[in-house]
């Protein structure tokens, strides 16, 4: 059975999220960014290190345009995690 796969883009602001599963609020317990991309590329993962979700921005400069056609369009969301 295949993987639900669900991208956010807000093309004004330049954001994705790209989530690799449901998550639900509190659902990231850690993130990690990732060095040496252009700009920010955020990895969220759950208790147990299982990648779950990734923040991209600028989004157009990081990810395939075919997958950013297919976006949901948005207005810049707060990230589905508990970062502070």
């Amino acid at each position: 059975m295949p993987v639900p796969i669900r991208v956010l883009f807000d093309p004004p602001v330049d954001w994705a999220y790209i989530y690799l599963r449901d998550i639900e609020p509190g659902g990231s317990a850690r993130t990690v960014t990732v060095p040496e991309v252009p700009g920010d590329i955020i990895l969220d993962f759950d208790r147990e290190w299982r990648l779950i979700g990734i923040e991209v921005m600028p989004a157009s400069r990081v990810l395939p345009t075919e997958l950013l056609e297919r976006a949901e369009r948005v207005e810049r969301l707060e990230p589905p995690t508990n970062r502070e």
